[in-house]
Formats: structure tokens, sequence, C-alpha cells
């Protein structure tokens, strides 16, 4: 039994049986005697023991100077991942770690069913293990209790800020007691995961291996140079040549996972792929199959980037370049894991070289240059591991001896090779040839002419919008040349022709292929000169003929002379208290004039000078008198019209103004009176109710009737011996009563 120092017995016994002889830097570090009870924040290498490491980190706090773990209700540690399948991985290294100190591990994960993780908490777990989102609506169901916390470990904890669970993270750390023992772990450490750790942990201390500082040495680093339409095909080649038991393949879009699935299953590869899309149940099943064997490459997205372990991993492979350091490195961390040996290969077309160099350096990340796996170099390849097949030099049992034999009689030694190499071959794909990507060529500064160039028409035109703006790059990419190789381009109206040049025509026409497929629609086909195209006199293709165009003449710039007109600076008046307010000047005739008010005696009149003539109008004759003061009209009464009567009852009604009659009012007649009364030549009266009723009394008559009533006491005093009233002022009054005051009610008895 080997004696790990530092580690709490139990642990030790299960790292014994679990296989280990030493531990790895990390894990020696965070067991050092001057870090126990203390918040932590570790950096290391990814697969370098990391979930073992905070595992035997907190027996200390856990168990304390126990063996073996209590009943507990409520859980004591909390471990936080960012993803489903790191979550699961760290449960089963704890249980595996924890299994003789009698631990309850305990996952609360998405994507599983929260009513079976409830009855687990229900239970009682010493270990909770979950992703952020979960753990969360644990919490705010009551359905787990963090009074009796003691640890918390947030493992790639950078990883979770990138994804955006900052917010559940300050949640989960908020709900746990304040005196607690925090733990982070992560391959990288940025600014936020700084900032995290100043404020939810109490006086921490960095933790730093000298192996984080430096290049992973298990990774052996490749970066290839590939055409940007070569890019599957080279990756192809590398899986052919390399031949991994399990390899990863990382993609940056869903689309791009699901389009090289469907490519590398028709070549013969059992490939699963992991993207957020699929469900729980789905990840699973796929993880699965690559740890059985069932599945020998899987194609993901950067959700698998984080603590997924394959014990098989030997290959992985950038299909699309990471955009920072720390998506390179948590890539390629899942190979190279435990001592064990990986490659890591970097998929770059000749346009993004630059791009990955300053990568890699930011990185500090040495990396060969180099193309990928020829076909020769995958066909010697296969037969050097053909030849090394430990089945070749396997005794021969007694029972294949017999029929060994029988094979011998009827084969000779050659053919029997030769099926055996056929045999080996079928279950491979073919490997691709493929383009020289001709990264070093030097750019030209200038478009040469095209006296011997070669013309090309393709199967679109100006019927399909065919414009040169997606034109030219297309034939640029898919043709793996430059714009200066292309020289005219001329729509019409079914077809596009254009010219390249001698010296890359023949690899134009390699880099389209045989089937002479730009894309999905658009064909291309090699004309033997240059096309017959309508001119703008006789076209050809339809339309209105318009003449020939005129060339265009460049006007010589003329510099107009520009004067700058001098400031006149005008001379302020400043206007006189007694300065009359009416100006002297004459005014027009057609002026309007706006009453001012109702003129007094010991005002300004106005002044009487000759007003000036209206535009086009010859001026009035002045009078020798002078003006003469405006007169009032005299009213002159309208005379209406005789009244028509009731027998001369038809009127115009069609005239207008005074002329028109007014319609006569109709006279009652003697025999319409009715005898109603209000009716007829009778004087309608106003309504004052029915003319039967008696007459009620008002005012105080109206109080004293009411209060003469049997049964109610007199609210007045009433003296009907007088026949004289008495007011409350003393004045006396006819009327048969007198008002006086209110009787005042007497007091109640207590």
């Amino acid at each position: 039994m080997t004696d790990f120092e530092g580690v709490v017995p139990t642990l030790g016994a299960a790292l014994t049986a679990r296989g280990y002889d030493t531990l790895t830097p990390v894990q020696e570090a965070v067991i050092a005697s001057e870090l126990a009870d203390r918040d932590l924040l570790v950096s290391a290498q990814t697969g370098s023991g990391k979930t073992v490491a905070f595992g035997i980190a907190l027996g200390p706090t856990l168990l304390g100077e126990a063996e073996r773990f209590s009943y507990a209700a409520t859980p004591v540690a909390l471990v936080v991942a960012p993803t489903r399948e790191l979550a699961l991985q760290v449960k089963r290294e704890l249980e595996w770690l924890y299994s003789g100190a009698g631990a309850s591990v305990a996952s609360c994960v998405g994507g599983m069913d929260m009513r079976m993780e409830r009855r687990a908490l229900e239970r009682g777990a010493h270990i909770v293990v979950g992703t952020p989102g979960r753990l969360r609506d644990h919490i705010a169901r009551n359905s787990l209790d963090m009074s009796d916390l003691r640890a918390a470990v947030l493992d790639e904890a950078d990883e979770m800020l990138d994804m955006g669970f900052r917010d559940d993270l300050e949640f989960i750390l908020g709900a746990a007691p304040e005196i607690r023992r925090t733990l982070m772990f992560s391959a990288t450490v940025p600014r936020s995961i700084a900032s995290l750790a100043t404020r939810y942990q109490r006086h921490a201390v960095r933790v730093t291996t000298k192996a984080e500082r430096e290049q992973h040495v298990d990774i052996e680093y490749r970066a290839m140079n590939v055409a940007p339409s070569d890019r599957e095909n080279a990756i192809i080649n590398v899986l052919r040549y390399f031949n991994p038991t399990n390899a990863l393949v990382f993609c940056s879009t869903r689309a791009a996972v699901n389009r090289m699935m469907s490519r590398f299953t028709n070549r013969g590869f059992a490939v699963v792929a992991l993207s957020g899309e699929l469900s729980q149940n789905e990840r699973s099943h796929a993880l699965q199959a690559l740890r059985d064997g069932r599945a020998q490459v899987c194609i993901a997205t950067d959700v698998a980037a984080r603590g997924l372990d394959l014990p098989n991993l030997e290959l992985v492979i950038h299909a699309d370049i990471p955009k920072n350091p720390e998506s390179l490195l948590h890539r390629s961390g899942r190979t190279g894991r435990a001592g064990r040996k990986g490659v890591c290969a970097l998929i770059v077309p000749h346009n993004e070289r630059r791009r990955t160099e300053r990568l890699l350096d930011r990185a500090k990340i040495t990396a060969d240059w180099g193309r990928p796996p020829s076909v020769e170099e995958i066909q010697q390849r296969d037969r050097l591991r053909l030849l090394e097949n430990p089945q070749l030099v396997e005794p021969i049992t007694d029972d294949e001896m017999a029929f060994v034999a029988e094979i011998l009689e009827r084969h000779n030694p050659e053919q029997i090779a030769a099926a055996f190499l056929r045999a080996h071959a079928s279950g491979q794909s073919a490997p691709e040839e493929l383009i020289d990507p001709d990264v070093r060529a030097p750019k030209k500064n200038r478009r040469e002419d095209f006296t011997d160039g070669v013309w090309f028409s393709i199967s679109v035109g100006r019927n399909d919008n065919a414009e040169p703006r997606w034109l030219l790059p297309m034939l640029c990419r898919v043709g793996q040349i430059s714009g200066q190789d292309i020289g005219s381009i001329k729509i019409q109206s079914d077809e596009t022709s254009f010219e390249v040049a001698s010296g890359v025509a023949d690899k134009f026409l390699e880099s389209v292929g045989p089937d002479m497929k730009l894309e999905k629609n658009v064909s291309l086909t090699r004309l033997d000169g240059p096309p017959a195209v309508a001119q703008r006199g006789d076209r050809r293709d339809g339309g209105e003929s318009r003449g020939p165009r005129k060339p265009y003449e460049k006007k010589p710039y003329e510099k107009k002379p520009y004067a700058k007109k001098p400031y006149e600076k005008k001379p302020y008046a400043k206007p006189a208290k007694d300065r009359v307010k009416q100006s002297d000047a004459p005014r027009p005739q057609w002026a309007e004039e706006k009453p001012v008010g109702k003129p007094t005696d010991d005002r300004v009149k106005r002044d009487a000078a000759p007003r000036a003539p209206a535009p086009g109008r010859s001026p009035a004759p002045a009078s020798k008198s002078g003006p003469k003061p405006k007169q009032a009209k005299p009213y002159v009464k309208k005379e209406r019209p005789a009244e028509v009567s009731q027998a001369e009852f038809g009127f115009d009604a069609s005239a207008k103004g005074p002329e028109r009659p007014r319609k006569p009012k109709r006279k009652p007649d003697a025999a319409s009176v009715t005898s109603a009364p209000g009716r007829g030549a009778e004087k309608r009266k106003k309504y004052k109710g029915k003319s039967n009723a008696p007459k009620r009394p008002s005012g105080p008559a109206k109080k004293l009737e009411l209060a003469d009533k049997p049964g109610k006491k007199p609210a007045y005093q009433y003296d009907q011996q007088t026949t004289t009233g008495r007011r409350k002022d003393g004045k006396t009054e006819e009327g048969g009563f007198a008002v006086l005051k209110r009787k005042k009610p007497r007091a109640k008895k207590r």
C-alpha cells in the first residue's frame, strides 16, 4: 500500500486501489500543509488531474478526524461544473474516491428528470455535483438546502463565465453560508476569474504549477496548410494516416457539424456528433459509443471542449481555427491526458495562416508546419501498420491448424497474402487527392494584359442577377486563383464568359474538378476562343439598339476665382426718447390700416401726408382744399315686402334677397280652439303640480307640522294663543307662531 503524505487514509486507500503510484504536480500542491482550510485559486493544464486534486483537498474539511461519513440530511460539499458531461464525469471520479468513506454523491444537471434528483436529495447526499442552471432551480424550489455547506468548488470557472453563468454563480454562492471553504480550478485564470475570486473568497492563495507555464509536453502540435475547398478532404487524410482509436473534430457551428457528419458517414467512418441541439440522452449515448469502441470519430462544437475525458482519445483536429488561445488550449487538452500521448492537428487555409501564427504565439505553443498527408504517405503507413499487426506473429492454435493446412492446399501463399491485404483495405476509406495551396506565390500588383488567355463560360447570366461582385470571389475561391489572374468578364442574358491567364488555366481546371461544377447550380464550360458577344449597336440577345457607346472624356478641373465680400459694419442708431412713433414717410394707398384703439383729444393725430399710388394706377388728382374728411354713410331702413295673406300662400321659394317673401305665421281659428285648459286661445300656465292637491307648508311651518306628529316630541315651541309671531331677533310679525331655539337633548347617564 502506497502511503500518500497529507492525504486522508481512506482516500489514500482508494488511490492505491485505483492504481496511483505517485501524484501529479497539481495534486501535490493542493495538499500542502500550509494550504489546509484555505481558499484556493488553482490553475493547471488540462488532463493534469484537477478533479482528483480538489477531491483529496476537500478530505480534511469534510471528514476531519473521522474515517467515514455519518448520515447527512443536507449536503456538506457542492461542486459546480459548466457542462453536463463534465458534471457526470466529476460525479464518477468522486464516487470511487470517496467510496471507502461511505459518501453519497448526487448529481443535478440539466436534461435529467428533476423529480429523481429531488428524491436523491431528500434521501440525503453528502456531495452534490451539478450545472449552474439546474442548481439554481433546486435552490429556488427549496429542494436543495445549503445551510450546512462546508466547501464549494467551481470547476472550469472561466468557461462558466464565458458561457454566461455569472448570475447563476453569484446566486449559488450568495445562498451558501459565509463561513465556508471555496476552491476555484481552471486551466487559465483571466481577469474575470480574479475579480470573482476577490469577491467570493477570503484571502485566497494562488496555486500555479511549473508545468502550467510550459507547453504541454504530451501533445504534439501540427499545423497543416490546405486550400479552402480541401478542408474536409484534408481531415479525411489525417484520420486515415493516424488511424486513431478515438478522434475528436471541432467545428464552429452546428451546421458544420451536421454537414461533416453526413460526409464522413458516407466515407465509411463510424461517426457520432455532440452539439447543443442534442438531448442529454443522445449525448450520453454518443460518449458511451466512443468509450465502447463502437464509434471512432466524434464531431463536436465547443460544448465538448471542457472536461470531456475519453481514455483512448489520441487525435484532436481543429476543422475551424479557434478564436482565442483559451479555446485552443481547452480543445487540445482533450488528448494527452494522464500521461498518455496525443496529436493536435490544425487545418489552416492559406488565407488564415497569419492569424493562426499569432494565435499560437499568444498561446505559447510551438507547432510543426507542413502539408496534410498525401495518398502515397497514407498507403505507406497502411503497409507498415499491416506488417506490424500482432495477429501475424501470434502462434497458431490446434483448432486453427487443420483449416490452415486446407487453405494452403487449395491456394498458394501469394494469393492468401493478397486476399488478406484486400480484406484489410476494404474496411477503410480511400485517401483524397489534395490541391497544392501554393501559399508562397508572390502577389501581383497589377493585372497583366491577357493576349493569350483561356476563355470559360458559366451557366448564370443577367437573368440570374449575375454580378461581378459575387462572381469574382466565387471564381477565386473555387479555382484557387487570385483576382489578378482573371481578365474581362462579359455577362450576357443566360451565361457569363470570363478570361483566365494561360499560366493558371490548368490549375483552375484541376481545382474545379472533373464534374466542372463551381457550385450546386453553376456549371463550367471551356470555350475555344473569345465569345461572340452582341455589340451595343447590334444586340443579339434581344432589346432595342442604343447605338455605340461614347468614349468617356474627363473634363479638366477649372479653379474658379472666389471673391470674398468685405464685411460692412452698419452704424447703430439709438432711438431718441421724443421720437415720433408714426413714420413720416408716405404710406402706400393699398396698405391695410389696423385699428389702434379709440382716438382721444390729446393723442397726436395722424399726419395727412398724401399716400403713394398703388402700382399700375395713376395718382388721383389732388384737391385744392386738401384731403376730404371721411363721412359716414346715412342709415337707410330697408322696407320689408307686404305680408302675404293665408289665402295667398303660394310664394316663390327660389327667390333670394329682399324680394323673397317671408312665410306668414298661421293664426289660430276660433273653431280649432278646444275646451281643454291651457289649449287654444287661453294662455298656457306654468305647471305647478296637481291642481286638486292641498297646499303643503314650507319653511318653519313644515318643520312645525312634522314636529307635531303623534308619538314624537316637538322640536320647536309653538304659541297658539298669540296671533303675533316673534322671531329670534326679537321683532314681531304676523303669523300666528313663534320660532324659538331648539331644545338641547338631555345627557345620558353613564
